[in-house]
């Protein structure tokens, strides 16, 4: 049984909450066993890895709450819905994941100037070992959800969990390089890489948000892709103010269309119409928001003269 639109939309908000929810529950999990192994080995990489984990909990529940409004119908107060939402979650995570990266490099910092204490390295090594294996699962589930769904939330926990992943495996290469050398201060200067890891991947996370806050164009390769769907209708003289933008998984084009003075309106809008289609069907992973102003006549610089 083949899915509409509406279905699949359906289908793709459904997956999204539960997306946040795993990830959350998850985050919940191995926060606590970082900071178990983290006070019992005494490693400042390790508990600086549990407070990350504390965090990825609260965003995710934040989140939660972003996608399910995120995903409410426009109103008349907010004529285009509330995608948005998105982004600004995604914000405020990558927020939260620099003052995290902030906290990790202080607290690094500040051990590397006070009397190295010894590392129990074997609890932490297990602990950090199973986060390892947790976290990759979750990482490949949480991008397998973002690719099919183009939630920007869900990509942004995915990003998250994998910057998670390698921060993870830095504290296993520091655990058993202080096992093998005796050197604590190792613990310190990894918790150090992995502040810096972690700052550069929110920062990134920020741009792609304010890129959608601020109605950055669409890629321009399907710009391209829509000129030429626009150019291969032979009826169309030419074409002004093509706009593009996206919010969530909706894809907005405004565009004039000129047509012949003697084509009937009726024949102009199907035409529009059968260019929207295309459009349509050409990126069907995407919603579209496409409005068609239809032109007699080339009137860019204010005039319809002919």
């Amino acid at each position: 049984m083949q899915l509409n639109n509406a279905d699949i939309k359906r289908e793709n908000e459904i997956l999204g909450r539960r997306a946040v929810i795993v990830a959350g529950a998850t985050a919940f999990a191995l926060a606590v066993v970082k900071f178990a192994a983290g006070l019992i080995g005494g490693s400042v990489a390790v508990l600086s890895s549990a407070i990350d984990s504390m965090l990825d909990l609260l965003v995710s529940a934040l989140n939660f709450f972003a996608i399910r409004k995120s995903q409410a119908a426009p109103n008349a107060k907010f004529n285009f819905g509330y995608a948005k939402l998105e982004a600004l979650a995604a914000m405020f995570e990558g927020v939260l994941i620099v003052g995290a990266g902030a906290f990790i490099f202080y607290e690094s910092v500040r051990k590397l100037q006070t009397e190295q204490a010894p590392v129990d390295t074997a609890f932490s090594l297990y602990a950090m070992a199973l986060s390892v294996a947790v976290t990759g699962l979750l990482v490949a589930y949480l991008s397998r959800v973002a690719r099919r769904t183009r939630n920007l939330i869900v990509r942004a926990d995915a990003l998250h969990y994998k910057s998670d992943l390698f921060s993870n495996l830095a504290v296993i290469a520091s655990l058993i390089l202080v096992e093998f050398t005796g050197f604590a201060a190792i613990d310190a200067v990894f918790g150090i890489v992995i502040s810096g890891y972690i700052a550069v991947s929110a920062i990134n996370l920020m741009k792609e948000s304010v890129g959608v806050l601020l109605d950055r164009a669409l890629d321009p390769e399907i710009t391209a892709q829509i000129e030429e769907i626009i150019r291969s209708r032979p009826q169309i003289a030419s074409y002004h103010g093509l706009a593009t933008r996206k919010s969530a998984n909706i894809c907005y084009v405004a565009v004039h269309l000129v047509f012949n003075r003697e084509i009937s309106l009726y024949d102009a809008h199907k035409i529009s119409d059968e260019i929207e289609a295309a459009i349509r069907a050409k990126y069907g992973e995407f919603e579209w928001q496409i409005t068609t102003h239809l032109d007699p006549c080339d009137d860019q610089n204010g005039s319809c003269e002919c």
